[in-house]
């Protein structure tokens, strides 16, 4: 009788346990953000990642930058720029619209978008300067070479697309919820397509090098209103700058 007894208790303590676990775990995903990506952007040294010295981003100086050569293909150019919403929203350390069918040629090469995201204040920076925000388009080669354009963002006139972002965001779409709609990413990006071209790497964990960036340095506008919003879900999530270590910065004047 002894032994059922305890066999029992230990069966409710296995229970118990057990419950708090799915509790745990159901937690993130009732409130639509992935804990698990929560990154501490006050604390970055802590961050687990294993890297080497091609990191990004970088402070982009504009007068050491060398003239992309005339016999390099060194266009960037975006086509089937609208394309469906997979999913809008905060990752727990960035404001995300994952898309598909959007593609872009860069410098001869076929790219496919798999999503974009903002971050605030600019990662990267121009002669020391930061923006309100930077946009970071994903692109995806066949072969799995990846190739992030970033974008700019100042205050001035309203963004369409960027208002679509957030009011897809104030419906509490839960992450992973397709939003059943399309997007035009044109408006977030500059009609000017010059660009600084080098090789570095993502910006979060596991921070992974040999990832090709082409920042635009032509900024979007947003209103004062919508960079508060984004502001709201993120004031500071920028990865520290990073030494350029040698490595060449190519600039092309589109």
């Amino acid at each position: 009788m002894r032994k059922h007894v305890l066999a029992a208790v230990a069966a409710l303590g296995l229970a118990t346990l057990a419950g708090a676990a799915a509790g745990q775990s159901a937690g993130p995903a009732a409130s639509g953000h992935a804990h698990a990506e929560t990154l501490d952007y006050e604390h970055q040294e802590r961050w687990q990642a294993a890297h080497d010295k091609a990191q990004s981003p970088i402070d982009i100086v504009t007068a050491a930058a060398i003239a992309a050569a005339d016999n390099e293909p060194r266009a960037l150019e975006f086509v089937h720029t609208r394309g469906p919403i997979d999913a809008v929203a905060d990752n727990g350390h960035a404001v995300q619209v994952d898309t598909h069918r959007t593609e872009a040629s860069i410098r001869g090469r076929h790219f496919a978008l798999s999503q974009f995201h903002f971050h605030a204040q600019s990662e990267h920076t121009l002669d020391g300067k930061h923006f309100p925000l930077e946009g970071h388009f994903v692109f995806k080669a066949q072969d799995g070479r990846l190739a992030v354009v970033g974008v700019m963002y100042v205050e001035g006139a309203a963004n369409p697309v960027a208002q679509q972002v957030l009011d897809d965001l104030k419906q509490g779409r839960r992450e992973g919820a397709p939003a059943q709609r399309e997007i035009d990413i044109e408006a977030l990006l500059p009609k000017s397509h010059a660009y600084y071209h080098y090789l570095g790497s993502l910006t979060t964990p596991p921070l992974s090098e040999n990832v090709e960036w082409y920042v635009l340095p032509a900024p979007v506008t947003m209103s004062k209103a919508q960079i508060q919003a984004f502001l709201s879900h993120y004031r500071r999530n920028n990865r520290n700058i990073q030494p350029l270590n040698g490595r060449p910065l190519i600039r092309y004047e589109g």
